[in-house]
């Protein structure tokens, strides 16, 4: 039976299966302010709330550093929440210790990424399965070694390799290991952090289909995480987007990679390659990287990068290009306020070291070049310049933000609800006072 009730127009809405998991306003930092070097903590996860269902598959997506698999640590309780509950069939995991958090992760078991790394050497693949049961003192111990054969099998192995050891088969082989490892304890809940990214990708659709293949056969429940978004719109129902902490978008796959609502969402998946090179593809481009998850923007995270950031009313009509300037302008400030606060400069001016300035110069060529910029705007980014040549750079960043800043950097956004798909979107124009996102996203020649 489906997990998602359809809509009179076919359309997939919310998922109908009970709660397994829910996680409310989560949060994981590490680090604190007055340490060695001092500094704000790093904001691994910020205030996550998301559900997921029993017998779902929920994909988590985001680039490199965003806080995936530090999310996943933490609804395992290998990391330690900062703030915020997960509860797990009604019980608040984050309050468990002990007796009671090892009796509680019988019920959740992990897969890692690498089975190369996860997999010790030393020991045999019979070994490696049954430790499992061994920490938890299951039956007899010759229960055990019947039942690691019984998961060999399971996943796909053959019972004599009971007595091999992990450096002795393929990649796949290796991770079918793993899995067998986290069935062991016959668990609800599995955490799959990047299952497939270090196999080939003919293996890589073995493993996927064993992984549906299983859910299936014991009614698990997944939390995957991965990058690659081809796997994601294979094997879940619903899809998480996360950037720097926070997730962004969250709803049914067909919903999201049909019709990305958050520009965040948008740009990740314009990203994935054409196959056929003689098709032309609208890409959103970001500008620069992602901020410290240490110092991240206020507002919305996204706003220092987004390109569908919402104009102050005055500048609404304003040419295309010139915003743009000054979008890649402020950028810049930002990325040069941030060097001069890094461990190196501080350790430079200790020293009595000189730094390179900035060539203000090069840097309004490089934003404004030869466009007819309105002597409104010139005049506030000629006073911008003007803090940067006497070396204040505090004054220009807000001389820039005062005048061309926007809600977007000055509110948090809510996750607002979606069309009748079941999804939410981390964007403030959701709300009613503002253009929808989609629309904007059409105006202004992207594809959805």
């Amino acid at each position: 039976m489906s997990l998602y009730q359809e809509s009179r127009d076919g359309v997939v809405a919310e998922p109908t299966g009970e709660v397994l998991v829910e996680v409310d306003d989560l949060k994981t930092y590490y680090g604190s302010e007055g340490g060695l070097l001092g500094g704000n903590p790093v904001k691994a996860v910020d205030g996550v709330s998301f559900d997921i269902h029993r017998g779902e598959t929920l994909g988590l997506v985001g680039e490199s550093g965003c806080g995936k698999s530090t999310l996943g640590r933490t609804l395992m309780q290998l990391e330690s929440a900062t703030a915020g509950e997960v509860r797990y069939d009604g019980t608040d995991i984050t309050t468990l210790s002990g007796k009671e958090l090892k009796e509680w992760r019988q019920n959740v078991q992990m897969v890692f990424q690498d089975p190369d790394g996860s997999l010790n050497d030393r020991m045999t693949v019979g070994e490696i399965i049954k430790e499992p049961l061994n920490v938890h003192n299951w039956k007899t111990p010759t229960e055990r070694r019947q039942r690691a054969r019984e998961l060999l099998d399971i996943v796909g192995l053959k019972e004599d390799h009971y007595y091999r050891y992990p450096f002795q088969f393929s990649g796949g082989q290796r991770q079918r290991v793993g899995i067998a490892r986290a069935l062991a304890l016959e668990p609800d809940f599995l955490v799959l952090d990047e299952p497939v990214s270090a196999l080939d990708v003919s293996v890589q659709a073995k493993i996927l289909n064993l992984l549906n293949d299983l859910q299936e056969e014991f009614g698990l429940t997944y939390l995957i995480i991965a990058h690659d978004l081809s796997v994601v719109e294979h094997i879940c129902d619903r899809v998480a987007v996360m950037y720097l902490g926070n997730i962004m978008e969250l709803g049914p796959t067909d919903a999201i990679f049909d019709e990305p609502a958050n520009p965040y969402t948008n740009s990740l998946l314009s990203a994935i390659p054409e196959p056929d090179p003689t098709l032309e593809k609208s890409r959103m481009t970001l500008r620069g990287t992602p901020p410290s998850p240490r110092d991240p923007p206020s507002g919305c995270v996204f706003s220092t990068r987004c390109p569908l950031k919402i104009r102050p009313e005055q500048y609404e009509d304003l040419d295309d290009d010139v915003w743009e300037g000054i979008e890649i302008f402020r950028a810049v400030l930002r990325d040069r306020g941030d060097l001069s606060k890094s461990v190196r400069q501080r350790l430079r001016d200790l020293l009595g070291l000189e730094t390179r300035g900035m060539d203000i110069e090069e840097v309004l060529e490089e934003s404004f070049g030869e466009l007819d910029v309105p002597s409104d705007v010139q005049q506030h980014i000629d006073s911008a310049v003007e803090h940067v040549r006497r070396d204040d750079l505090q004054s220009a960043q807000e001389e820039l933000e005062t005048e061309f800043g926007s809600v977007c950097e000055q509110e948090v956004p809510e996750n607002l609800p979606v069309g009748d798909t079941g999804r939410t979107s981390h964007c403030h124009r959701h709300r009613d006072e503002h253009e929808g996102t989609l629309d904007y996203i059409e105006s202004h020649g992207y594809e959805r």
